[in-house]
């Protein structure tokens, strides 16, 4: 696996020239928006990259985005890919890898979730602060190469208290409403019974969702600090819960993209 991240970094470099990323992004379902605000430099699909796993989502474009944001070089992921699209998690978390190798310091992650406290509603934004993993496979199962990590990593901080804390005073500062709770990921694709919501909140869960983890996993072992803040875009509460499609939460994250841009915008530029 190792010379297969350092082959796809080197041929994305032989593609992007001088260009240094300072910062990777991720971006979730239905928050693409974010695009608009990168002074793009480069663009790669992901179909072109090799050994680069491409993302079979209609809603999900599959490209990296090299460009500035906020005065800081970044690269973006504009579509994500997921456990249930039937990759496994090492494939899941190889752009994680390769980001890391292209240079990257720091990892943001965004994602639309289910609300599981009653007290976060839909259309809000949450920053992660820990995290439940439910999904049944991990991305360092297997031979460990300690050129990308330790065999045991710890995960007492899964994700930097600096930016959980900066991010929070951007969103008061600007009126937006933003809630930092814990984040369960499951693997999909359908959504969750009400006996499993009334467990995944009992558990210990503000909002459940079927990626981000297997990424942040990696990204610890790889010693790169990451922050996540998830768009509520449904509401899992078992005593009113109701049907939701895919269209619906789409528009939900869409309509709250603007809102988590601003946040993103101003914390990546402060970094």
């Amino acid at each position: 696996m190792l010379e297969n991240i350092k082959s796809t970094a080197q041929y994305i470099k032989s593609r992007i020239g001088d260009f240094e990323p300072e910062v990777g992004i991720i971006l979730g379902t239905g928050l693409g928006g974010l695009v608009k605000e990168i002074e793009v430099e480069k663009q790669l699909m992901y179909s072109n990259i090799p050994d680069f796993p491409i993302s079979t989502l209609e809603f999900h474009s599959g490209k990296l985005i090299f460009g500035t944001l906020g005065g800081v070089k970044v690269v973006a992921m504009q579509g994500r890919l997921h456990y249930y699209e039937g990759y496994n998690m090492q494939q899941i978390t190889f752009p994680v890898r390769v980001l890391k190798y292209l240079g990257i310091k720091t990892l943001y992650v965004s994602n639309a979730s289910g609300s599981l406290n009653p007290d976060i509603k839909k259309g809000d934004l949450m920053v992660i602060a820990d995290h439940i993993n439910l999904q049944p496979q991990n991305p360092l199962i297997g031979r460990n190469d300690n050129e990308l990590g330790p065999r045991f990593p710890d995960m007492s901080q899964p994700y930097q208290r600096t930016l959980i804390d900066k991010a929070l005073t951007i969103a008061k500062a600007n009126n937006i409403t933003c809630h930092k709770g814990v984040y369960v990921a499951v693997t999909g694709p359908n959504l969750e019974t009400k006996a499993e919501y009334n467990y995944l909140r009992i558990i210990g869960g503000d909002a459940v969702g079927m990626s981000t983890v297997p990424e942040v996993i990696v990204a610890n072992h790889m010693s790169l600090p990451v922050f996540a803040i998830s768009v509520l875009t449904d509401e899992g509460f078992t005593e009113v819960l109701k049907p939701v499609s895919l269209e619906e939460i789409i528009r939900v994250a869409e309509e709250a993209e603007p809102k988590l841009t601003l946040i993103l915008k101003e914390l990546i530029a402060g970094s």
